[in-house]
């Protein structure tokens, strides 16, 4: 009985040492680290000019270089997935089948045709487009168009120059030109008999055709008869062989848009909505351009706000200068960040826009978070020892969560990231957020010191002149006195000379008013049902997550990239882009279980290309398809020549004569299109899926292939990787950094709070009909960085108080950071708004984002965490000394001389 009891004593004791050493060497970690802030202080206190003017002088030098910046103008480079099936496939298709090879089957969106022009045509009384006023009006179109000349020295280039050949040398138009001939050609000779099947017709060659991406909004009749058409669209594809053919076809889409522009001011009846192959490059890019005036607008908000956040009535103690040289100091840190990222090869492109704002959040807390440990030093200190006191108050928090900035970061920066536009935004982000932390703790620190000298020798704050003693002002004008308000340290008592910055309106706020009435028992159950209301809308909109892939979510608005989709989405829906569908072995054509195996992988396809219909033309000419293999491929072969209508078939098959002259078909493919509804993008993803799972398992082997497929292929993985890594090494280094803090439970509800915040901000951004994609994403991760900033302070300054009740150690945490939060989420909010009026889906998207992030954030640190805190874990836990009447009664004077009377009730009676 004594063995095991010693055994469990001994075990308790190890497991208290245990906890006695890790909780000493926390103690020693945070002591040694605010001792090392508090010595860097006052170094920097010593050498104000140098740390004011080293960060200045390297941002002109560094941003210098960004005066010739480059613009990425690759959208598929930064958008689509590095790494994915789809470019493989791609990849292999093209070796396969290149585009020269395929002269008749240059469908919309078949494979990167290079250069094109695209124009939709309809009109705004949903008029017939087949009629005859439409039909020549388009083909009149179609002949301004070929009659486009590109200005060069010495020549001149027409469509003629630039188009891709048929094999009789003349230029490939689509098919709906012809179609829209011999219709025309019907009308001037009376036949009645011409008639338009949908989604494949027949041409007077005999050649079948198909015009599901040429005709929109169709009618029919009698089954697949076209009644009338809405819309038509014609695509124009231009030869890029080499640079100077590239330079003369990218010349060429520009005058064909003013061109069709031009066409439609002159017949205003329709409308046309033009489309080339640079124009999502051009819209990505029109972004940056549309949103200056903006930003500039947005930057002037901002630095009126700072002043004003920073001002008071104390004409000595207000700091508006520091509200702009904090801004200042963010703005630095940016410029030269740009100036690393010009210098490295690094390319803007619009996603950048967002860099500022994240800037604007980290670094300007972390300003305001200095000034209000400045109000809290004694004035009768020298301006060393008071910073170095602000250093080593709040430097070593702003060290953690710029950490926490870098490592979140730096993981959406490194291999892992498959998206290339997400990647170089969280790599130059890291490099502001880095040159941010130094020009804070330097510039600002030095500007901090200088400011502190003006105080102390009772300088304005703005005119640093010498404000005069009090019995001097009352000879002056009611102005005058006013403009040089200033309390004096011996007119104050020891009493009030920590409460001079009282003043401060926001200090006023928080103290006397809503600290008092958040932490009110009546207010209490409206918090909590207020939260559990943001918890039941967050989880609505969290089950509706969509992933957004849509190109045209990046762009700006009232650009041609907007109005063409939209039209292409209303007219053309009707139809998936057309899919290639390409067998890659040699397998046995001529037996018939084969074909049957091709032809159910296809089924509920529209297929249009040679599989089927040329096998019927074979079966009309009696030809076995039991043939032995070297029959069926010499007759394959010969059949082209028999049958002119056919021959363009041959595109879509690859012979090899092997060494005994024996003839092989190493590769076909056929076309297809789906039958689909409007969300037809997420139709079409579910579609790759369902058809890489089925080449998987079949007895053939086929690859499927579309140019979007090169963006939706993994994009939900490598979308979300950046977010789920980033995640994952926030919580890492919150386990980690438990050494570093004073109380491990500090991390435990940091966690909690980010989680509760992110939750909420996925939720109601997608009820805000904002969906998970690039810029959705790279939010996030700034989201979890931002609400470890705002509630890092406030949970630590409330878990470490010792002695008194949780009620007034969350006052306390508010009175003491509330303020630094509030001015930072003022200065921030008003940044954004300007946002919000920007012509941009990305800028749409990035604010929608940020604010939510912003107000959750706000909500948690001033509602639900001063609430919440109040009666959860952990306990304050009061002294275990009985102490006499006397001890007891001397404690209630201790608090009536901090406290005004109501509040020294209120603070027994909790007791």
């Amino acid at each position: 009985m004594v063995l095991p009891r010693l055994r469990e004593s001994f075990r308790s004791h190890l497991a208290l040492l245990s906890s006695l050493c890790t909780r000493m060497l926390r103690q020693v970690l945070h002591r040694g680290l605010r001792t090392s802030f508090s010595r860097l202080g006052h170094f920097i206190a010593s050498h104000p000019v140098f740390f004011a003017s080293a960060p200045v002088l390297l941002s002109i030098l560094l941003g210098a270089s960004f005066s010739r910046y480059q613009i990425e103008e690759s959208v598929e480079y930064l958008l689509a997935p590095k790494h994915s099936l789809a470019k493989i496939e791609r990849n292999l298709v093209n070796s396969l089948f290149p585009v020269n090879r395929s002269k008749h089957r240059l469908y919309s969106d078949l494979q990167t045709p290079g250069r094109y022009g695209r124009v939709i045509i309809t009109s705004f009384r949903k008029a017939n487009m087949l009629d005859q006023h439409h039909t020549d009006l388009i083909l009149k179109l179609h002949s301004a168009v070929t009659r486009i000349q590109v200005q060069r020295p010495g020549f001149n280039y027409t469509f003629a120059h630039i188009c891709i050949l048929n094999n009789d040398k003349t230029c490939i138009v689509d098919d709906i030109v012809h179609v829209l001939e011999e219709l025309k050609s019907a009308r001037s000779s009376n036949r009645t008999n011409f008639v338009i099947t949908y989604p494949i017709t027949h041409l007077k060659d005999g050649r079948e055709v198909y015009n599901g991406h040429q005709l929109g909004g169709v009618t029919v009749h009698s089954k697949d008869r076209v009644k009338s058409a809405e819309a038509i669209q014609l695509t124009y594809y231009l030869q890029t062989i080499n640079s100077l053919n590239d330079m003369v076809a990218e010349k060429w889409e520009s005058i064909f848009c003013d061109t069709v522009e031009l066409f439609q001011k002159s017949n205003r009846k329709v409308k046309m909505y033009p489309f080339t192959s640079s124009s999502l490059r051009e819209d990505f890019q029109k972004t940056s351009r549309v949103s200056e005036r903006y930003l500039t607008t947005s930057l002037v908000l901002v630095v009126t706000l700072a002043i004003l956040c920073c001002s008071m009535q104390d004409c000595v103690r207000s700091k508006p200068w520091l509200g702009l040289l904090g801004l200042l100091t963010v703005s630095l840190a940016t410029l030269t960040a740009a100036g690393i990222i010009n210098l490295t090869g690094g390319k803007y492109n619009s996603t950048f826009l967002g860099i500022p704002f994240i800037m604007l959040g980290h670094g300007l807390y972390g300003t305001f978070e200095m000034l209000s440990s400045w109000r809290k030093t004694r004035e009768d200190q020298h301006v060393k020892e008071r910073t170095a006191a602000v250093f080593a108050d709040s430097m070593l928090s702003f060290s953690l969560t710029t950490a926490m900035y870098l490592v979140t970061f730096g993981i959406g920066a490194s291999p892992f990231t498959n998206i290339e536009a997400a990647r170089i935004f969280c790599c130059n982000s890291c490099i502001a957020i880095f040159f941010n932390y130094l020009y804070v703790l330097s510039f600002y620190g030095s500007s901090l010191v200088f400011t502190g000298y003006i105080e102390n020798n009772y300088q304005h704050s703005i005119f640093c002149r010498k404000v005069p003693k009090p019995e001097v002002l009352q000879e002056k004008p009611a102005w005058y006195r006013f403009l040089l308000t200033a309390k004096f340290s011996e007119d104050t008592t020891d009493s009030e000379e920590t409460n001079t910055y009282e003043s401060h309106l926001l200090v006023c706020f928080l103290k006397r008013y809503y600290c008092d009435w958040i932490t009110n028992t009546y207010v209490k159950p409206f918090v909590v049902l207020f939260y559990l209301i943001y918890i039941s809308f967050a989880l609505m909109g969290y089950l509706q997550v969509n992933e957004g892939s849509d190109l045209s979510n990046i762009v700006a608005t009232a650009t041609r990239t907007i109005e063409y989709t939209t039209a292409q989405q209303k007219y053309f829906s009707n139809y998936s882009p057309v899919i290639g569908f390409y067998i890659y072995e040699s397998i046995e054509y001529w037996n018939t279980s084969v074909q049957e195996d091709v032809l159910e992988y296809t089924k509920g396809f529209v297929r249009i290309s040679w599989f089927e219909s040329y096998l019927n033309y074979l079966r009309k000419l009696n030809i076995s398809t039991g043939l032995p293999k070297k029959n069926f491929t010499d007759m394959l072969r010969n059949s082209f020549l028999k049958a002119p209508q056919y021959a363009h078939f041959s595109e879509d098959i690859i012979f090899s004569k092997k060494y005994n002259n024996e003839v092989d078909v190493v590769a076909s493919r056929m076309f297809l299109v789906a039958k689909t509804m409007e969300t037809k993008r997420e139709e079409l993803y579910d579609l790759l899926e369902t058809l890489r799972k089925l080449s998987l398992t079949s007895k053939v082997k086929f690859i499927v292939f579309n140019p979007s497929f090169v963006y939706m292929d993994r994009y939900a993985s490598s979308v979300g990787a950046p977010l789920q890594n980033s995640c994952i090494s926030a919580l890492f280094l919150l386990f980690f950094s438990a050494f570093l803090v004073a109380d491990s439970l500090i991390n435990v509800w940091l966690t909690l709070t980010v989680a509760s915040v992110e939750f909420g901000v996925i939720g109601f951004m997608t009820l805000w009909k904002v969906e998970l994609d690039c810029i959705s994403v790279l939010c996030l991760i700034y989201g979890i960085n931002y609400t470890i900033d705002n509630c890092a302070p406030l949970l630590s300054t409330f878990i470490l108080g010792k002695d008194f009740t949780r009620t007034k150690w969350v006052k306390n945490a508010l009175e003491v950071h509330g303020v630094a939060i509030l001015q930072s989420y003022l200065c921030y909010i008003v940044g954004l708004i300007p946002l919000a009026a920007v012509p941009s889906n990305l800028t749409r998207t990035l604010f929608r984002c940020l604010f939510l992030i912003a107000l959750v954030t706000f909500f948690h640190c001033f509602a639900i965490l001063p609430v919440i805190l109040t009666f959860v874990p952990p306990s304050k836990k009061k002294r275990k000394e009985k102490k006499n009447p006397e001890n007891r009664e001397e404690i209630e004077c201790v608090e009536m001389v901090d406290m005004d009377s109501t509040r020294v009730v209120d603070q027994i009676t909790t007791v």
